[in-house]
């Protein structure tokens, strides 16, 4: 069933006009609440629909251990039932095809696809970072996994805000301060070229370490107080 939303309040409520399919089976059922789903409206980009490929490819190339139409054909089919399962909710989870499905979706599956093959340690021909939509959501699942950044190798936590002179890093809780995983080798250049230099050199957005973040990497502190930046 699809409606027309004919007003929105400056409260948040949409006042939603239906044709309903069956009137007497709703009157009988006496429906007190509906979900409603907006859809985007515009269709998937030729670069969103490369970049889904691209990364179907890198997961099939490494379970099968070959790159070609019947292992990409196969990876897509389980990982779009795996991203409708684990990310889609209610009547959006539903099946969606890679040449008509809307631009929000694609964004949302490659999301998907990233922290996959980030989780699963999975090796990529191209960086990355080249097939990501959201740098910021990019940085965030390398941070859970311990990787960097710009080339995946394992990676501490970098301190884009710094905690400051004469503060002990384990009194204080780190909550609220934004971060990056670098590996050694990329920590020791944005000490030499500078954070700013660096984030535009690789075209990077540090994120700011929440509750998960600060539980991977022990920053509660001792305190537990949260700081807010």
């Amino acid at each position: 069933m699809t409606g027309t939303v004919r007003d929105i309040t400056e409260d948040g409520t949409a006042v939603i006009h239906a044709a309903l399919p069956d009137p007497l089976r709703a009157m009988l059922r006496d429906y007190k609440d509906v979900e409603i789903i907006l859809p985007d409206g515009r269709r998937i980009s030729p670069e969103q629909r490369r970049k889904v490929y691209a990364l179907i490819g890198e997961v099939a190339e490494y379970v099968d251990g070959i790159r070609n139409a019947g292992t990409v054909e196969s990876a897509k089919r389980t990982l779009k039932m795996e991203f409708m399962l684990s990310r889609m909710e209610g009547m959006e989870r539903r099946l969606f095809s890679l040449a008509t499905c809307d631009v929000t979706t694609a964004r949302e599956f490659i999301n998907f696809l990233v922290e996959f093959i980030i989780e699963n340690d999975i090796p990529t021909r191209a960086p990355l970072i080249e097939n990501c939509e959201d740098i910021a959501a990019y940085v965030y699942a390398c941070l859970m996994s311990k990787k960097c950044a710009v080339c995946g190798r394992h990676a501490d936590l970098h301190h884009v805000d710094v905690v400051g002179m004469g503060r002990d890093r384990t009194e204080i809780c780190h909550i609220g301060m934004r971060a990056l995983p670098l590996c050694r080798e990329h920590h020791t250049e944005i000490h030499a070229v500078g954070q700013e230099g660096f984030l535009k050199r690789y075209i990077l957005e540090p994120v700011k370490i929440d509750e998960r973040i600060a539980d991977v990497y022990g920053l509660r502190g001792k305190s537990r107080k949260e700081v807010s930046l």
